[in-house]
């Protein structure tokens, strides 16, 4: 990967482990019943889902220019930057993208992105104990 696509990737994975935090902030000012219109006027709601819808463009934009199987990795230090987030099975991905990457987009799985999926899961998991 180039240096601007390993850039625009690192910002991409910035931007998902804030728009983390805006949903998590969004979830705790929710009232106890939910309605249309207290989703509506969420701010932080709402905040989350433009970043999301933004940085959604430039992940397509990224995968365009990159396999999968080589940007999807950085994902990872989403987990470090919104640790208290971080949920066992949410490294699960880091073993299920590859594989579909290879079964259904012909992308190359080695060895090295299955024992890099498995100590990324584990290192979640490890983290997100208490």
């Amino acid at each position: 990967m180039t240096s601007l696509l390993t850039l625009s990737t690192l910002v991409c994975v910035f931007c998902i482990a804030i728009g983390q935090l805006l949903f998590k902030k969004a979830a705790s000012t929710l009232p106890e019943t939910l309605s249309l219109m207290a989703l509506l006027t969420n701010g932080w709601l709402i905040a989350s889902l433009a970043l999301y819808g933004l940085t959604t463009l430039g992940w397509v934009w990224i995968l365009r220019h990159a396999p999968l199987h080589l940007a999807y990795p950085f994902m990872g230090l989403a987990f470090l930057i919104v640790l208290h987030l971080a949920y066992p099975f949410m490294g699960l991905a880091f073993l299920i993208v590859p594989t579909l990457a290879w079964l259904f987009l012909g992308e190359p799985l080695h060895w090295r992105t299955l024992a890099g999926g498995a100590l990324i899961m584990a290192g979640v998991a490890l983290a997100s104990t208490s």
